[in-house]
């Protein structure tokens, strides 16, 4: 039985057509269950090679599927993606090709599909560690994204327990630490969701010296760090990202696979997000600005004008408009406003009528919860619109659901204020 395989067994066959106002059905953690047979791993993660016809035919899948970013061309992307697969006969081309396939899925909001693939390449017998371990990475970043930190840890324990039993028999080669660090890494983030800060910094402390301390590692702990105001440590780690992240977006470097909301973009974008929120909470509102609003660009390039991860990247502006007002005693009023509205609209909020505190099933319920919070604070200080204001920052409070601080902290932020909050749009939560 190979990692993961619970998971996907439970999820097959409960693919929905749309879940922007469902979370993913709960599901029981996946049994620990014995590792694979340490023989069927390569030795040294250079040696694992992929087709190079199976990697151009990912490329123009996912380029056809970007391309115009309907319905129709993910369908043409995906295609291509399966004649692609039915034509492989290593189960390494067979991984990658899956890792595209879920990537695509996932953008469209296919998430229990992407899940499906991801748990598919748990059952091929692969050569490559680093397939596997980034279609676990991939699992974790979906669970989390729905408010399943059970599901995302088992996940992330059940990966660790294999890279332990390859490294214990075959010793420190091949860059195996640099695979455990990530996982490792997953299991921080998901100790930081969980409002465990004292687990989270162990879990970063661990590993923060390794030299293979980047991408989705990175970030996270940057994160964490953010969130307790070492701000200077973690716009460097930030920083280290973006430039990682841009310059390597190959298929092939192990270092570099990712899937669905672990991907390279996806980390490039979050890391972004995560330095111009960094920046306003230092009170450098133009650099904030400048880099907010590049991040705005890149993800309406890669998942269009429409899609709701733009939402998120609004949310992240209109709070820092609200934060600079704040401090420079100024009013951007109109500009709020108008941000907070249109990223509610793309998040799909739910009526106001469905109550806070009851809507367990609202899709980015932390991100929408945020944004209510904040659109209702600025209608509140206008008289004829106090009574519009004051019923949004109810559901937002009754819908707050993050376990470090109360909604009124995250919004009225102080330099006294010993934590902040971060919004990774990677998972779509609120951290800290």
């Amino acid at each position: 039985m190979r990692l993961a395989a619970e998971v996907s067994k439970a999820m097959r066959n409960r693919i929905i057509p749309s879940i922007s106002l469902i979370k993913l059905s709960p599901l029981p953690p996946p049994e620990a269950v014995a590792p694979p047979s340490i023989r069927q791993f390569s030795s040294s993660m250079s040696t694992s090679t992929h087709n190079p016809v199976a990697v151009e035919m990912i490329k123009y899948a996912t380029s056809l599927a970007r391309e115009q970013k309907t319905e129709e061309s993910y369908a043409r992307g995906l295609l291509v993606l399966e004649q692609c697969e039915s034509t492989q006969f290593d189960d390494n081309s067979k991984g990658l090709v899956e890792l595209a396939r879920s990537t695509l899925m996932f953008e469209r909001g296919l998430h229990e599909a992407a899940i499906e693939r991801l748990g598919k390449i748990q059952e091929l017998s692969l050569s490559s560690i680093a397939i596997k371990v980034a279609a676990s990475e991939a699992l974790g970043g979906i669970y989390l994204e729905h408010y399943q930190e059970d599901a995302a840890s088992a996940v992330a324990d059940l990966a660790l327990q294999i890279i332990g039993s390859i490294r214990l028999e075959i010793g420190d080669v091949g860059g195996f630490e640099i695979l455990e660090t990530r996982i490792k890494a997953l299991k921080g983030l998901i100790e930081l969701i969980r409002g465990n800060l004292d687990s989270a910094h162990s879990i970063f402390h661990e590993i923060q010296g390794h030299r293979f301390f980047i991408g989705n590692a990175a970030l996270s702990y940057g994160e964490y760090l953010h969130g307790v105001r070492n701000f200077s440590t973690a716009k460097e780690l930030y920083k280290k990202v973006i430039k990682e992240m841009s310059e390597n977006k190959g298929f092939c470097d192990p270092n570099n696979l990712g899937a669905c909301n672990m991907a390279a973009e996806e980390v490039e974008i979050a890391a972004a997000c995560a330095l111009g929120q960094l920046e306003a909470h230092m009170g450098n509102f133009n650099d904030a600005e400048e880099i907010l609003t590049a991040a705005l660009k890149n993800t309406e390039e890669r998942f269009g004008a429409h899609h709701p991860k733009v939402g998120v990247v609004l949310t992240c502006i209109a709070l820092m408009y609200k934060l600079k007002a704040t401090v420079e005693r100024s009013s951007s009023l109109l500009i709020q406003e108008g941000l907070f509205r249109r990223a509610i609209e793309l998040l799909k909020a739910p009526p106001l009528d469905v109550d806070g505190a009851t809507s367990e099933n609202v899709y980015r319920k932390d991100i929408i919860a945020f944004a209510r919070g904040g659109y209702g604070e600025t209608l509140s200080v206008q008289k004829s619109r106090k009574a519009e204001g004051e019923r949004l920052k109810e559901w937002a409070e009754n819908g707050w659901g993050n376990r470090c601080m109360s909604l009124g902290e995250a919004l009225e932020l102080s330099e006294t204020s010993t934590r902040v909050p971060v919004i990774d749009t990677r998972i779509c939560r609120v951290l800290l």
